[in-house]
């Protein structure tokens, strides 16, 4: 994978992170397109690149991140409330992780075929629910979620370990589940994402740190790193503005239509 590829991949990584239609299957989609040998490298740098796109939260909610340190340091009750929130809501897909590393990371970058179902199963929950997902839905603000509620969010977080899920669609669903209103619930998604995704990264590129350097140069490593970043806070911006105004049934429309051609493109190629 040269420069090209790295920026490309960057790119897509950070234009969907946070989007409900699964980064991942969209970067093993370009993958295969543009005939990137996958390998073990190929796989723990799609992980990895996610940390580019993670830190763009920080560039967006950086009041909602002072707000969690000084609650852990003592000084803001509610920053430390929605600190544990957050904390109840990373752990159940941490423990998952940790147990059944192996068994998930073979899954999750298998074929494309379940990943083209994910895609259809997972719009058509959109479509279907998409009355409850529109901005004049109602719903709490994210000072009222509870630790059950976080901790719904966090066992539901772990559907996205089944490739081309997306983690932030089933966040999403579960903080409207749980009573949150759709702003509030993809907020609390973009900052569930800091940490759960940042943690698997960091992980990820220690774990995997002799496959990468030799494979990659540090030079190819930043210039997806720094689209990833570019990308992703462009991108979250545009759905936070989006969702104030439409709701989220146009990412239904769009997974089916993709899983439809993926389904049809791997048919014909076969």
């Amino acid at each position: 994978m040269g420069f090209f590829e790295a920026l490309l991949l960057g790119l897509v990584e950070g234009l969907t992170e946070f989007l409900p239609v699964s980064s991942t299957g969209h970067l093993l989609l370009v993958q295969e397109a543009l005939g990137i040998q996958r390998d073990q490298a190929a796989d723990s740098w799609a992980i990895c690149v996610q940390a580019g796109a993670i830190l763009a939260v920080l560039g967006l909610y950086p009041a909602r991140c002072k707000q969690v340190v000084s609650g852990f340091l003592g000084g803001d009750r509610a920053g430390r409330a929605l600190g544990v929130n957050l904390l109840v809501a990373f752990f159940p897909a941490a423990l998952l992780g940790l147990l059944c590393g192996d068994a998930i990371r073979a899954r999750l970058f298998g074929d494309l075929e379940p990943i083209a179902w994910a895609w259809l199963v997972g719009g058509a929950v959109l479509l279907i629910l998409r009355r409850r997902m529109r901005p004049d839905a109602g719903g709490h603000e994210l000072s009222k979620l509870s630790l059950t509620g976080a901790l719904g969010v966090g066992v539901l977080q772990c559907a996205a370990f089944w490739p081309g899920t997306s983690r932030s669609l089933v966040t999403i669903l579960g903080c409207v589940l749980v009573g949150l209103s759709v702003a509030a619930a993809v907020e609390f998604s973009f900052l569930l994402g800091l940490v759960t995704l940042l943690a698997a990264s960091v992980y990820e590129a220690w774990d995997a740190r002799e496959a990468l350097s030799s494979s990659y140069s540090l030079g190819v490593m930043l210039t997806g790193l720094l689209a990833a970043f570019g990308s992703a806070a462009l991108a979250m911006r545009w759905l936070v503005s989006w969702v104030r105004e439409r709701g989220l049934a146009v990412f239904g429309w769009y997974r089916v239509a993709l899983g439809v051609s993926v389904l049809a493109w791997l048919e014909l190629s076969a």
